[in-house]
């Protein structure tokens, strides 16, 4: 399974041989990375002045290897919430910076995700780089036509190309992913708010219902949560890591997707692209 949740990058097999081979770090690359290890405790108020100042930070550091695995693990958590384009910019220039002169597979394909899903832009003529570029363009493909039925936790089915004239929102989570959990209660407002107007969650977990049912009562939540134990549809749709969002508008067009998890304004901004504000 090839869910990317950093929090637990270094339980996972090749996590591991990566954290037991990482590079010695000098005192400030030290303190930066303490402060990474923190940014999931802040709110969202402190995480954007404390993301921003990382940025800047790691983006001044001197070139070594400890420079590129602490852009590698701000890429893995500077789309968790409204970072901000100047941001996002700050740090898609500083990988870019490093893979100049490095084959950083992992680093390109990151720094790819937030070119082409946050709206940032790098020059870099590095092969990794235009090789991960391909993958998403050819994934997005796939998505824009997706269909698939799966079964909610009361039972219903739900088929995304029967809700054709509905505004639908599919989301692929799970119970032990802290950006996934975070997102949710914003979702629920959401559909409180818009499902009136022909608004629809598909939120889709590949975990059994043992885990996800009891989790969903206690939150309460309203909005269908749908199961793919075979996770045949992350397949469909490339999933690598969670949280991941897609918008879909009343014609069934993919009309904004999501790398990571969004803020509530971050959601609002999508629902827009799709004709729903």
């Amino acid at each position: 399974m090839k869910t990317r949740c950093l929090f637990a990058l270094c339980l996972l097999p090749a996590g591991w041989a990566w954290c037991q081979n990482r590079p010695a770090l000098t005192g400030p690359e030290k303190a930066i990375s303490d402060q990474l290890r923190q940014l999931r405790s802040l709110p969202d108020d402190e995480w954007t002045k404390a993301v921003a100042k990382l940025a800047a930070q790691i983006h001044d550091l001197p070139a070594d290897a400890g420079k590129e695995m602490l852009a590698g693990n701000l890429s893995n958590l500077v789309t968790e919430g409204d970072a901000g384009h100047d941001t996002l910019q700050l740090v898609a220039s500083t990988m870019a910076d490093v893979l100049r002169s490095s084959p950083n597979t992992g680093l390109a394909g990151n720094l790819a995700r937030l070119v082409r899903y946050e709206h940032v832009e790098v020059s870099l003529d590095n092969a990794a780089y235009r090789a991960a570029l391909a993958k998403l363009e050819a994934a997005d493909r796939k998505r824009m036509n997706a269909d698939f039925t799966l079964t909610d936790l009361k039972g219903a089915k739900w088929s995304l190309k029967e809700l054709r004239g509905k505004v639908v929102l599919v989301n692929f989570w799970a119970t032990w992913c802290p950006p996934c959990r975070k997102e949710m209660p914003d979702m629920e407002a959401l559909y409180r708010r818009f499902g009136a107007r022909g608004f629809v969650v598909l939120a889709i977990s590949d975990e059994d219902a043992g885990k996800v049912g009891p989790f969903i009562e206690a939150q309460k939540y309203s909005y269908p949560i749908l199961l793919d134990p075979g996770r045949k549809v992350n397949e469909l749709f490339e999933v690598e890591g969670i949280p991941k969002s897609f918008v879909y508008d009343r014609e069934g067009k993919l009309a904004a997707q999501a790398i990571d998890r969004r803020t509530e304004r971050q959601f609002l901004a999508m629902l827009k692209q799709a004709g729903l504000e």
